[in-house]
């Protein structure tokens, strides 16, 4: 119950919800006990009735006794029923109590999840798949509810009803009520052993499920790749394997299952024979009537439903600490990059590298090793290189996605740790390489870093973008949905889309990371000859692999292996000889040929 205790601070928190309900469950298990001693007393009067029937045999008072006998049971028949419906009712408000406070608790707990995802830093999203993540907010936390909710509920219910119980069979016999008890302790036995097999074949399923929904995930994302291969059967197969693996552990929980529930069903059925057979005995001795074994009868079938559901809430137990374990070791996952709350807010857009280096946690590859320059407002830095040289990793470090490993990242002369990180992260405007678009309409997507839908906006940024002329030639326009990923969109459109997006927001600082791959150079000059007048105020970093792009930049970095090794203006550059020029005739030939 460690991992579960996570969950103790949502039961106080709906304490006042819970109360009630465990209230509602005395009630109901209150009324549901004395029917058997309704029983007992109707048995009785069933036995002494058919003595003095049998008295007035002959005489005309035996009708009488007879109509009496009748009604007598008729009234006992009633008051069963009656006191049936009054539990029914306190069981349905015992429901509405618990089971609703569950899904309150789920709510918070799913928001909690979510929240605390959002919090975590690039490396903690690179070390996990998106489809182990769905799975331990999705599927986890649904079977911690069915531990909030039935399993909590039964559990009460099943203490209550079992003490109840328990206490009314020593009431009326001591000796009969061991006995009757007696197969309890081997039950108790044989749920802690199996106890241990639910919760390790718990753990596995939960595991495999991820697995799963990992590779179903990215399945479905890479479709068209799949499709474009011919690798259907290929991945059929692989799905195949998942899902049998999936089928042999939850089998394996299965099998443990179905020996669970007939054992318990057995000792129930002992405890009800040693029950009649030492009850003949006691009714002999005259200790108790023939009333009385009736009535333990019913209490030794009542205590039927606390063993089974005893072996139900167990299983849900053990599989809800097992999503539960799962789930807190992500809850206590700490963000590396911390926001400071009182940090500078308010941004001009001077930036700073002084002597920066950086390794990738994960992989140990040093992407960085001392790099130093500066971006004033107004300025444009343009950086080139081969891939892999560091390029997009100085845009990673200036969005602070990663703190350096050593050296100083300086925004208007304050280090990058002594921001407000949600502020400052609010005034890039951010083009990605690889253009994420969210499955809604493309006003929407160029909105998103918008507080509200401002459409005059939206098309004075789709205009800077060059992508307005294509939009409008859609059937709907700026309201065209666009699939999962932009998937209905071209390369260039998508990444068009995307620069939209940055400059929308009135950015300080813009950084565009090889984003006008995709385009043709007629559309990448109208592109750049818009975005001239939006950046006239603000520091702009341009990543690329085109000399064509950045031959305006006022300075300009060449990288190779994470180092600078030629840095200075297009001219200068070119005229020095050297990679940077080199590369320039390489990409001229290219575009003559």
């Amino acid at each position: 119950m460690k991992h579960l205790a996570y969950l103790n601070k949502f039961f106080y928190k709906y304490r006042w919800r819970m109360i009630p309900g465990f209230i509602f469950v005395v009630i109901s298990n209150y009324f549901g006990i004395i029917p058997a001693q309704v029983i007992r007393i109707a048995f009785d009067l069933v036995k002494d009735n058919i003595a003095l029937f049998q008295l007035f045999r002959g005489f005309e008072r035996q009708a009488l006794v007879y109509e009496m006998f009748g009604r007598s049971l008729l009234l006992f028949g009633i008051i069963v029923l009656a006191l049936a419906l009054i539990r029914g009712l306190f069981l349905f408000l015992m429901r509405q109590t618990i089971i609703l406070t569950s899904r309150h608790i789920e709510y918070d707990l799913k928001n909690e999840i979510y929240s605390h995802y959002q919090q975590l830093d690039m490396a903690f999203f690179k070390r996990n798949n998106t489809g182990d993540l769905m799975n331990r907010v999705t599927e986890d936390v649904s079977r911690v509810r069915a531990y909030l909710g039935p399993a909590v509920m039964y559990s009460i219910n099943t203490v209550v009803l079992s003490v109840m119980v328990i206490s009314s069979m020593f009431s009326v016999n001591g000796r009969l009520a061991i006995y009757a008890l007696a197969p309890i302790p081997i039950l108790s036995a044989v749920i802690l052993f199996i106890n241990k097999l639910i919760n390790k074949r718990s753990e596995k399923i939960q595991e495999q499920l991820s697995a799963l929904s990992s590779f179903v995930q990215e399945t479905f994302s890479g479709i068209r790749v799949i499709k474009i291969y011919s690798r259907e059967h290929d991945k059929m197969n692989s799905f195949a394997k998942e899902s049998n693996s999936y089928k042999d552990v939850s089998l394996s929980l299965v099998k443990v299952q179905a020996v669970f529930f007939p054992l318990i069903l057995l000792l129930i059925g002992l405890s009800t024979i040693i029950t009649i057979y030492v009850g003949g005995i006691e009714v002999m001795r005259g200790s108790i009537s023939s009333g009385n074994i009736a009535e333990f009868i019913v209490y030794v079938n009542q205590l039927t439903f606390p063993a089974m559901s005893l072996a139900w809430v167990t299983s849900l137990v053990q599989r809800a600490a097992a999503s539960q374990k799962r789930i807190n070791e992500f809850l206590s996952a700490k963000p590396s990059i911390l926001s400071v709350p009182n940090g500078k807010k308010d941004f001009k857009g001077h930036i700073e590298f002084k002597n920066v280096s950086f390794t990738y946690p994960d992989t140990g590859i040093e992407a960085l090793k001392e790099i130093s320059f500066k971006v004033s407002p107004g300025k444009i830095l343009a950086i080139i290189g081969k891939t892999g040289s560091g390029k997009s990793t100085i845009a990673r470090l200036l969005m602070r996605m990663y703190d350096s490993t050593s050296g100083t990242i300086l925004v208007d002369n304050t280090p990058i740790q002594e921001l407000n990180l949600n502020r400052y992260r609010s005034a890039i405007g951010f083009v990605p390489q690889e253009v994420f678009l969210f499955s809604d309409t493309i006003a929407r997507n160029v909105a998103f870093g918008l507080d509200q839908l401002n459409m005059a906006k939206v098309e004075d940024a789709t205009k800077t973008a060059a992508v307005y002329d294509n939009i409008i030639a859609f059937e709907k326009g700026f309201e065209t949905a666009i699939g999962e990923r932009g998937i209905t969109l071209s390369g260039g459109q998508k990444q068009r889309i995307s620069i939209a997006r940055a400059v929308i927001i009135d950015p300080k600082i813009v950084i565009f990371d090889d984003c006008l791959s995709a385009v043709d150079t007629k559309t990448e000059e109208r592109i750049l000859h818009n975005l001239g007048s939006v950046m006239r105020d603000r520091s702009a970093v341009f990543i690329a692999h085109r000399v064509s792009t950045i031959k305006n930049a006022d300075h300009i970095l060449v990288l190779d292996n994470g180092r600078i090794i030629e840095e200075g203006k297009h001219a200068e550059l070119l005229a020095a000889k050297g990679s940077y020029f080199e590369l320039y005739e390489k990409q001229l030939l290219e575009e003559e040929v």
